[in-house]
Protein backbone atom coordinates (compact mmCIF):
# COMPACT_ATOMS: atom_id res chain seq x y z
CA UNK A 1 0.00 0.00 0.00
CA UNK A 2 0.84 3.88 0.17
CA UNK A 3 2.73 5.62 3.03
CA UNK A 4 2.12 9.19 3.18
CA UNK A 5 3.09 11.83 6.36
CA UNK A 6 0.78 11.82 9.11
CA UNK A 7 -0.10 15.59 10.44
CA UNK A 8 -1.06 13.98 14.00
CA UNK A 9 1.27 10.91 14.60
CA UNK A 10 4.07 13.06 13.35
CA UNK A 11 5.84 10.60 10.79
CA UNK A 12 5.36 8.97 7.45
CA UNK A 13 2.88 6.24 7.99
CA UNK A 14 1.10 3.29 5.64
CA UNK A 15 -2.53 3.86 4.60
CA UNK A 16 -4.49 1.34 6.07
CA UNK A 17 -8.26 0.80 5.90
CA UNK A 18 -11.16 0.03 7.95
CA UNK A 19 -12.92 -1.95 6.01
CA UNK A 20 -13.32 -3.05 2.32
CA UNK A 21 -12.71 0.18 1.06
CA UNK A 22 -10.08 2.96 1.89
CA UNK A 23 -12.11 6.08 2.72
CA UNK A 24 -10.46 9.66 1.71
CA UNK A 25 -12.55 12.89 2.71
CA UNK A 26 -11.05 15.83 1.21
CA UNK A 27 -11.98 19.57 2.42
CA UNK A 28 -13.60 21.65 -0.66
CA UNK A 29 -13.80 24.66 -1.74
CA UNK A 30 -16.02 27.66 -0.06
CA UNK A 31 -17.84 28.79 -3.37
CA UNK A 32 -17.89 32.22 -3.27
CA UNK A 33 -14.69 32.78 -5.74
CA UNK A 34 -12.71 30.44 -8.03
CA UNK A 35 -10.32 28.23 -6.74
CA UNK A 36 -7.06 29.58 -7.29
CA UNK A 37 -3.81 27.57 -7.69
CA UNK A 38 -2.63 27.28 -3.95
CA UNK A 39 -6.39 25.99 -3.57
CA UNK A 40 -5.95 23.50 -6.54
CA UNK A 41 -2.73 21.74 -5.53
CA UNK A 42 -4.51 20.99 -2.41
CA UNK A 43 -7.04 18.93 -4.62
CA UNK A 44 -4.49 17.52 -6.68
CA UNK A 45 -2.78 15.96 -3.61
CA UNK A 46 -5.79 14.51 -3.01
CA UNK A 47 -6.40 12.90 -6.69
CA UNK A 48 -2.07 11.69 -6.29
CA UNK A 49 -3.63 9.79 -2.75
CA UNK A 50 -7.05 8.63 -4.99
CA UNK A 51 -5.27 7.80 -7.76
CA UNK A 52 -2.31 5.82 -6.22
CA UNK A 53 -4.95 3.55 -3.84
CA UNK A 54 -6.54 2.53 -7.34
CA UNK A 55 -3.39 1.98 -8.78
CA UNK A 56 -2.51 -0.37 -6.01
CA UNK A 57 -5.81 -2.29 -6.28
CA UNK A 58 -8.07 -1.09 -3.58
CA UNK A 59 -11.71 0.36 -3.75
CA UNK A 60 -11.52 4.10 -2.77
CA UNK A 61 -15.06 5.60 -1.70
CA UNK A 62 -13.73 9.52 -1.77
CA UNK A 63 -15.67 12.38 -0.72
CA UNK A 64 -15.27 16.03 -1.31
CA UNK A 65 -17.88 18.40 0.66
CA UNK A 66 -18.58 22.37 -0.94
CA UNK A 67 -18.90 24.92 1.98
CA UNK A 68 -21.83 27.19 0.59
CA UNK A 69 -22.61 28.48 4.39
CA UNK A 70 -20.92 28.64 7.42
CA UNK A 71 -17.44 30.20 6.75
CA UNK A 72 -16.16 33.46 8.42
CA UNK A 73 -14.71 36.14 6.01
CA UNK A 74 -10.90 36.79 6.92
CA UNK A 75 -11.66 40.57 5.20
CA UNK A 76 -14.98 41.72 7.20
CA UNK A 77 -15.27 40.58 10.73
CA UNK A 78 -17.72 38.46 11.92
CA UNK A 79 -19.72 37.62 8.01
CA UNK A 80 -20.11 35.02 6.05
CA UNK A 81 -17.73 34.95 3.06
CA UNK A 82 -20.94 33.42 0.59
CA UNK A 83 -23.06 36.56 2.05
CA UNK A 84 -20.05 39.19 1.70
CA UNK A 85 -19.60 38.45 -2.02
CA UNK A 86 -23.52 38.06 -2.64
CA UNK A 87 -23.43 41.80 -1.38
CA UNK A 88 -20.85 42.51 -3.95
CA UNK A 89 -22.06 40.88 -6.83
CA UNK A 90 -25.43 42.39 -5.33
CA UNK A 91 -26.90 38.46 -6.71
CA UNK A 92 -28.54 35.30 -4.30
CA UNK A 93 -25.75 33.86 -2.70
CA UNK A 94 -26.86 30.62 -3.74
CA UNK A 95 -26.82 31.37 -7.46
CA UNK A 96 -23.76 32.92 -6.40
CA UNK A 97 -22.13 29.53 -4.94
CA UNK A 98 -23.61 27.13 -8.16
CA UNK A 99 -21.73 29.42 -10.42
CA UNK A 100 -18.42 28.97 -8.17
CA UNK A 101 -19.32 25.24 -7.74
CA UNK A 102 -19.37 24.78 -11.56
CA UNK A 103 -16.25 26.81 -11.41
CA UNK A 104 -14.81 24.72 -9.28
CA UNK A 105 -16.56 21.08 -11.28
CA UNK A 106 -14.57 22.72 -14.17
CA UNK A 107 -11.18 23.33 -13.08
CA UNK A 108 -10.88 19.80 -11.43
CA UNK A 109 -12.12 18.32 -15.39
CA UNK A 110 -9.22 20.29 -17.06
CA UNK A 111 -6.64 19.61 -14.32
CA UNK A 112 -7.40 15.91 -14.64
CA UNK A 113 -8.78 15.42 -11.36
CA UNK A 114 -10.94 12.25 -10.79
CA UNK A 115 -14.27 13.11 -9.75
CA UNK A 116 -15.41 12.38 -5.67
CA UNK A 117 -17.93 9.52 -4.85
CA UNK A 118 -20.10 12.04 -3.87
CA UNK A 119 -19.97 16.22 -3.36
CA UNK A 120 -22.45 16.93 -0.45
CA UNK A 121 -22.99 20.74 0.18
CA UNK A 122 -22.98 22.25 3.21
CA UNK A 123 -26.74 24.07 2.71
CA UNK A 124 -28.08 21.14 2.17
CA UNK A 125 -27.47 18.79 5.33
CA UNK A 126 -28.63 21.48 8.25
CA UNK A 127 -30.47 18.61 9.25
CA UNK A 128 -27.70 16.27 9.36
CA UNK A 129 -25.45 18.95 11.17
CA UNK A 130 -28.10 19.77 13.77
CA UNK A 131 -28.86 16.08 14.42
CA UNK A 132 -24.87 15.63 15.43
CA UNK A 133 -25.09 19.46 17.76
CA UNK A 134 -27.77 17.52 19.53
CA UNK A 135 -25.67 14.27 19.93
CA UNK A 136 -22.71 16.43 21.14
CA UNK A 137 -25.29 18.27 23.76
CA UNK A 138 -26.66 15.00 25.05
CA UNK A 139 -23.14 13.81 25.81
CA UNK A 140 -22.07 16.79 27.35
CA UNK A 141 -19.52 18.23 25.03
CA UNK A 142 -21.51 21.52 23.76
CA UNK A 143 -24.22 23.67 25.22
CA UNK A 144 -26.44 26.28 23.97
CA UNK A 145 -27.01 29.21 25.41
CA UNK A 146 -29.95 31.71 26.29
CA UNK A 147 -29.31 33.84 22.98
CA UNK A 148 -30.12 30.58 20.58
CA UNK A 149 -26.54 29.55 20.22
CA UNK A 150 -24.60 26.30 20.29
CA UNK A 151 -21.25 25.76 21.07
CA UNK A 152 -18.42 23.05 21.75
CA UNK A 153 -17.11 22.83 24.89
CA UNK A 154 -12.98 22.82 24.15
CA UNK A 155 -12.09 21.91 27.34
CA UNK A 156 -14.66 18.33 27.58
CA UNK A 157 -12.19 17.14 24.57
CA UNK A 158 -8.56 15.93 26.28
CA UNK A 159 -6.34 15.36 23.37
CA UNK A 160 -7.21 19.26 21.93
CA UNK A 161 -4.35 20.70 19.84
CA UNK A 162 -2.73 17.71 19.33
CA UNK A 163 -2.93 18.09 15.47
CA UNK A 164 -1.67 21.53 15.59
CA UNK A 165 -0.02 21.39 18.52
CA UNK A 166 -1.82 24.36 20.08
CA UNK A 167 -2.76 23.96 23.87
CA UNK A 168 -5.95 25.64 24.96
CA UNK A 169 -4.62 27.33 28.24
CA UNK A 170 -2.37 29.24 25.21
CA UNK A 171 -5.19 30.15 22.44
CA UNK A 172 -6.01 33.53 22.13
CA UNK A 173 -9.33 34.80 21.59
CA UNK A 174 -10.52 36.16 18.83
CA UNK A 175 -8.91 33.84 15.51
CA UNK A 176 -9.99 34.93 12.06
CA UNK A 177 -12.16 31.94 11.47
CA UNK A 178 -14.80 32.86 14.81
CA UNK A 179 -17.61 35.06 15.07
CA UNK A 180 -17.20 38.43 17.26
CA UNK A 181 -20.48 38.38 19.16
CA UNK A 182 -19.90 35.58 20.89
CA UNK A 183 -19.99 37.11 24.31
CA UNK A 184 -22.54 34.10 25.83
CA UNK A 185 -19.94 31.64 25.24
CA UNK A 186 -17.84 29.84 28.80
CA UNK A 187 -14.56 29.90 27.32
CA UNK A 188 -12.83 31.69 24.72
CA UNK A 189 -11.26 28.40 22.73
CA UNK A 190 -14.92 27.49 22.51
CA UNK A 191 -16.21 27.67 18.94
CA UNK A 192 -19.85 27.50 17.79
CA UNK A 193 -21.57 24.81 16.45
CA UNK A 194 -25.11 26.82 15.65
CA UNK A 195 -25.24 30.32 15.56
CA UNK A 196 -28.61 32.43 16.61
CA UNK A 197 -29.88 34.43 13.59
CA UNK A 198 -29.53 37.79 15.21
CA UNK A 199 -30.22 40.46 12.15
CA UNK A 200 -28.90 38.44 9.75
CA UNK A 201 -32.20 37.72 7.47
CA UNK A 202 -30.58 35.48 4.84
CA UNK A 203 -28.83 31.80 4.50
CA UNK A 204 -30.65 30.84 7.75
CA UNK A 205 -32.85 27.93 9.14
CA UNK A 206 -34.66 26.41 12.03
CA UNK A 207 -33.64 24.32 14.71
CA UNK A 208 -34.18 23.73 17.96
CA UNK A 209 -32.02 26.03 19.42
CA UNK A 210 -34.19 29.03 17.22
CA UNK A 211 -33.45 30.62 13.59
CA UNK A 212 -29.50 30.28 12.58
CA UNK A 213 -27.01 28.63 10.41
CA UNK A 214 -24.29 26.44 11.01
CA UNK A 215 -20.79 26.94 12.07
CA UNK A 216 -17.96 26.00 9.60
CA UNK A 217 -16.42 22.97 11.49
CA UNK A 218 -19.42 21.06 12.22
CA UNK A 219 -20.26 20.91 8.52
CA UNK A 220 -17.25 18.62 7.69
CA UNK A 221 -18.11 16.47 10.76
CA UNK A 222 -21.29 16.00 9.83
CA UNK A 223 -20.86 15.00 6.05
CA UNK A 224 -17.48 12.77 7.06
CA UNK A 225 -18.92 10.68 9.69
CA UNK A 226 -22.87 10.56 7.38
CA UNK A 227 -21.01 9.28 4.33
CA UNK A 228 -17.84 7.34 5.25
CA UNK A 229 -19.87 5.77 8.23
CA UNK A 230 -18.15 6.91 11.14
CA UNK A 231 -14.25 6.29 9.54
CA UNK A 232 -12.15 8.25 7.59
CA UNK A 233 -8.98 6.78 6.72
CA UNK A 234 -7.14 9.43 5.25
CA UNK A 235 -8.36 13.14 5.84
CA UNK A 236 -6.72 15.92 3.21
CA UNK A 237 -6.54 19.46 3.20
CA UNK A 238 -4.52 22.75 3.14
CA UNK A 239 -2.12 23.31 5.77
CA UNK A 240 -4.20 26.23 6.79
CA UNK A 241 -6.85 24.26 7.74
CA UNK A 242 -4.80 22.18 10.49
CA UNK A 243 -5.89 24.68 12.56
CA UNK A 244 -8.89 25.39 13.83
CA UNK A 245 -10.82 23.85 11.17
CA UNK A 246 -9.13 20.04 11.58
CA UNK A 247 -8.41 20.09 15.25
CA UNK A 248 -11.92 21.52 16.21
CA UNK A 249 -13.31 18.75 13.57
CA UNK A 250 -11.22 16.00 15.21
CA UNK A 251 -12.46 17.44 18.51
CA UNK A 252 -16.04 17.02 17.35
CA UNK A 253 -16.02 13.80 15.48
CA UNK A 254 -14.41 11.95 18.32
CA UNK A 255 -16.34 12.88 20.65
CA UNK A 256 -19.78 11.93 18.57
CA UNK A 257 -18.39 8.38 17.99
CA UNK A 258 -16.49 8.13 21.02
CA UNK A 259 -13.61 7.30 19.19
CA UNK A 260 -10.70 8.24 17.18
CA UNK A 261 -12.68 9.41 13.44
CA UNK A 262 -9.47 10.14 11.22
CA UNK A 263 -7.05 7.43 10.46
CA UNK A 264 -4.44 9.81 9.27
CA UNK A 265 -4.72 13.59 8.85
CA UNK A 266 -2.93 14.75 5.31
CA UNK A 267 -1.93 18.44 4.60
CA UNK A 268 -0.41 20.25 1.55
CA UNK A 269 1.97 23.09 2.44
CA UNK A 270 1.76 26.87 1.19
CA UNK A 271 1.96 27.82 -2.56
CA UNK A 272 3.86 31.36 -2.92
CA UNK A 273 3.80 32.50 -6.79
CA UNK A 274 6.37 34.55 -7.80
CA UNK A 275 8.05 34.67 -4.03
CA UNK A 276 5.53 36.22 -2.43
CA UNK A 277 1.98 34.99 -0.87
CA UNK A 278 -0.93 35.07 -2.66
CA UNK A 279 -3.56 37.21 -2.13
CA UNK A 280 -6.35 39.63 -3.43
CA UNK A 281 -4.66 43.08 -1.79
CA UNK A 282 -1.01 42.37 -3.87
CA UNK A 283 -3.11 41.44 -7.00
CA UNK A 284 -0.66 38.15 -7.39
CA UNK A 285 -4.24 35.71 -7.45
CA UNK A 286 -3.42 33.44 -9.72
CA UNK A 287 -6.51 31.42 -11.65
CA UNK A 288 -6.43 28.08 -13.63
CA UNK A 289 -7.88 30.13 -16.29
CA UNK A 290 -4.75 32.53 -16.22
CA UNK A 291 -2.51 29.92 -17.06
CA UNK A 292 -4.87 28.68 -20.09
CA UNK A 293 -5.19 32.21 -21.21
CA UNK A 294 -1.39 32.84 -21.30
CA UNK A 295 -1.68 29.92 -23.46
CA UNK A 296 -0.48 27.02 -21.45
CA UNK A 297 -1.50 23.55 -21.25
CA UNK A 298 -3.28 23.25 -17.77
CA UNK A 299 -1.86 19.96 -17.51
CA UNK A 300 1.23 21.74 -17.24
CA UNK A 301 0.13 23.62 -13.68
CA UNK A 302 -0.27 19.57 -12.71
CA UNK A 303 3.50 18.96 -13.82
CA UNK A 304 4.73 21.71 -12.36
CA UNK A 305 3.01 21.38 -9.06
CA UNK A 306 4.21 17.72 -9.32
CA UNK A 307 7.89 18.08 -9.83
CA UNK A 308 7.62 19.39 -5.84
CA UNK A 309 7.07 17.76 -2.61
CA UNK A 310 3.58 17.71 -1.41
CA UNK A 311 4.86 19.30 1.86
CA UNK A 312 7.23 21.76 1.57
CA UNK A 313 6.42 24.96 0.72
CA UNK A 314 6.68 25.68 -3.03
CA UNK A 315 7.44 28.78 -5.64
CA UNK A 316 5.32 28.77 -8.40
CA UNK A 317 6.46 30.59 -11.47
CA UNK A 318 5.55 31.33 -15.11
CA UNK A 319 9.10 30.63 -15.97
CA UNK A 320 8.65 26.79 -14.35
CA UNK A 321 4.90 26.60 -15.54
CA UNK A 322 6.25 27.37 -19.57
CA UNK A 323 9.46 24.52 -19.01
CA UNK A 324 6.59 22.16 -17.74
CA UNK A 325 4.20 22.72 -20.71
CA UNK A 326 7.50 22.05 -23.19
CA UNK A 327 8.18 18.66 -20.77
CA UNK A 328 4.75 17.69 -21.72
CA UNK A 329 4.66 18.59 -24.97
CA UNK A 330 7.87 16.57 -25.62
CA UNK A 331 6.74 13.59 -23.92
CA UNK A 332 3.42 13.53 -25.77
CA UNK A 333 5.82 13.41 -28.74
CA UNK A 334 7.72 10.74 -27.77
CA UNK A 335 4.75 8.59 -26.85
CA UNK A 336 3.65 8.83 -30.31
CA UNK A 337 6.89 7.60 -31.73
CA UNK A 338 7.68 4.85 -29.20
CA UNK A 339 4.40 3.03 -30.30
CA UNK A 340 0.82 2.78 -30.12
CA UNK A 341 0.84 -0.48 -27.42
CA UNK A 342 -1.57 0.02 -24.18
CA UNK A 343 -0.04 -2.51 -21.86
CA UNK A 344 1.54 -0.63 -18.58
CA UNK A 345 5.05 -1.75 -17.47
CA UNK A 346 5.76 -0.99 -13.46
CA UNK A 347 9.09 0.38 -12.88
CA UNK A 348 10.90 -0.02 -9.28
CA UNK A 349 12.00 2.90 -8.84
CA UNK A 350 8.92 5.36 -10.25
CA UNK A 351 6.75 2.90 -7.90
CA UNK A 352 8.96 3.29 -4.75
CA UNK A 353 8.54 6.98 -5.36
CA UNK A 354 4.93 6.99 -5.19
CA UNK A 355 4.31 4.62 -2.36
CA UNK A 356 7.00 6.24 -0.18
CA UNK A 357 4.93 9.53 0.75
CA UNK A 358 4.29 10.25 -2.70
CA UNK A 359 7.68 11.55 -3.65
CA UNK A 360 6.58 12.57 -7.08
CA UNK A 361 9.60 14.63 -8.08
CA UNK A 362 11.93 11.37 -7.81
CA UNK A 363 9.09 10.04 -10.39
CA UNK A 364 9.66 13.06 -12.52
CA UNK A 365 13.32 12.23 -12.19
CA UNK A 366 13.47 8.86 -13.05
CA UNK A 367 11.35 9.25 -16.12
CA UNK A 368 13.53 11.82 -17.73
CA UNK A 369 16.46 9.33 -17.02
CA UNK A 370 14.08 6.41 -18.95
CA UNK A 371 13.41 9.07 -21.52
CA UNK A 372 17.10 9.76 -22.09
CA UNK A 373 18.08 6.17 -21.64
CA UNK A 374 19.58 4.51 -24.94
CA UNK A 375 19.49 0.91 -23.74
CA UNK A 376 15.83 0.97 -23.22
CA UNK A 377 13.47 0.22 -25.96
CA UNK A 378 10.97 2.48 -27.13
CA UNK A 379 7.94 0.37 -26.56
CA UNK A 380 9.35 -0.30 -23.15
CA UNK A 381 9.61 3.37 -22.32
CA UNK A 382 6.28 3.78 -23.36
CA UNK A 383 5.12 0.93 -21.08
CA UNK A 384 6.52 2.70 -18.30
CA UNK A 385 5.67 5.99 -18.97
CA UNK A 386 2.23 4.78 -19.46
CA UNK A 387 1.95 3.17 -15.86
CA UNK A 388 3.26 6.27 -13.98
CA UNK A 389 0.82 8.75 -15.55
CA UNK A 390 -2.09 6.06 -13.66
CA UNK A 391 -1.26 8.84 -11.16
CA UNK A 392 0.84 11.61 -12.34
CA UNK A 393 -2.43 12.06 -14.58
CA UNK A 394 -0.75 14.18 -17.81
CA UNK A 395 -2.58 12.35 -20.52
CA UNK A 396 0.73 11.76 -22.34
CA UNK A 397 -0.98 9.60 -24.83
CA UNK A 398 -3.22 12.56 -25.91
CA UNK A 399 -2.19 13.32 -29.59
CA UNK A 400 -0.09 16.64 -30.20
CA UNK A 401 -1.49 19.03 -32.93
CA UNK A 402 0.89 19.71 -35.63
CA UNK A 403 0.14 21.77 -38.73
CA UNK A 404 2.35 23.97 -40.63
CA UNK A 405 2.48 27.88 -39.82
CA UNK A 406 1.27 30.28 -42.08
CA UNK A 407 3.64 32.47 -43.83
CA UNK A 408 2.15 35.30 -41.88
CA UNK A 409 2.32 33.27 -38.14
CA UNK A 410 6.13 32.15 -39.20
CA UNK A 411 6.99 35.98 -39.26
CA UNK A 412 5.20 37.01 -36.03
CA UNK A 413 7.16 34.33 -34.57
CA UNK A 414 10.08 35.70 -35.86
CA UNK A 415 9.19 39.63 -34.88
CA UNK A 416 8.59 37.97 -31.25
CA UNK A 417 12.14 36.65 -30.91
CA UNK A 418 13.68 39.73 -32.64
CA UNK A 419 11.62 41.86 -29.91
CA UNK A 420 12.63 39.82 -27.34
CA UNK A 421 16.53 40.36 -27.93
CA UNK A 422 16.01 43.47 -28.09
CA UNK A 423 13.96 43.63 -24.55
CA UNK A 424 11.23 45.32 -25.95
CA UNK A 425 8.62 43.48 -23.73
CA UNK A 426 5.77 45.29 -24.58
CA UNK A 427 6.06 44.67 -28.15
CA UNK A 428 6.98 40.93 -27.19
CA UNK A 429 3.87 40.24 -25.11
CA UNK A 430 1.67 42.11 -27.80
CA UNK A 431 2.80 39.86 -30.36
CA UNK A 432 2.24 36.57 -27.90
CA UNK A 433 -1.28 37.64 -27.40
CA UNK A 434 -1.37 37.73 -31.22
CA UNK A 435 -0.34 34.62 -31.90
CA UNK A 436 -2.35 33.17 -28.79
CA UNK A 437 -5.47 34.76 -30.53
CA UNK A 438 -4.24 32.21 -33.39
CA UNK A 439 -4.33 29.06 -31.51
CA UNK A 440 -0.55 29.36 -30.85
CA UNK A 441 1.45 28.78 -27.33
CA UNK A 442 4.78 30.67 -26.69
CA UNK A 443 7.19 29.01 -23.95
CA UNK A 444 10.58 31.07 -23.39
CA UNK A 445 13.57 28.99 -21.83
CA UNK A 446 17.35 29.55 -21.18
CA UNK A 447 17.08 28.25 -25.41
CA UNK A 448 14.77 30.91 -26.84
CA UNK A 449 11.49 31.09 -27.23
CA UNK A 450 9.43 27.44 -28.31
CA UNK A 451 6.10 27.26 -29.98
CA UNK A 452 3.05 24.63 -29.72
CA UNK A 453 -0.24 24.73 -31.34
CA UNK A 454 -2.73 24.57 -28.37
Amino acid sequence: MISIYDTLARKVSQIESSGSQVTVYCCGPTVYRDAHVGNLRTFLLADLIHRALIQQGAQVNFIQNITDVGHMSEDVQGEDKMLQQAHLEKRDPFEIARAYEAGFHNDLQRLNILPANAYPRASETINLMQKYITKLIDGGFAYATAAGSVYFDSQSFETYGAISGNRLDSLKPGHRYEFTDEGDKRFHADWALWKAAGSRTEMIWDSPWGSGFPGWHIECTAMSLSLLDNRIDVHVGGIDLRFPHHENERAQSNSIINSEAVGMWVHGEHLLFEGRKMSKSSGNVVLLQDVIDRGLDPLALRLCLLENRYRAQMDLTWAAMEAANSTLRRWRNSMATWGSADSATEDAEVASAIKKDLDTPRAIVRLRAIEKDLQILAQDKRAIFLHADQVLGLELTRAVIDKPLSPEQASLLSQRASARELKNWSQSDLLRDELLAQGISISDGPAGQSWSWI
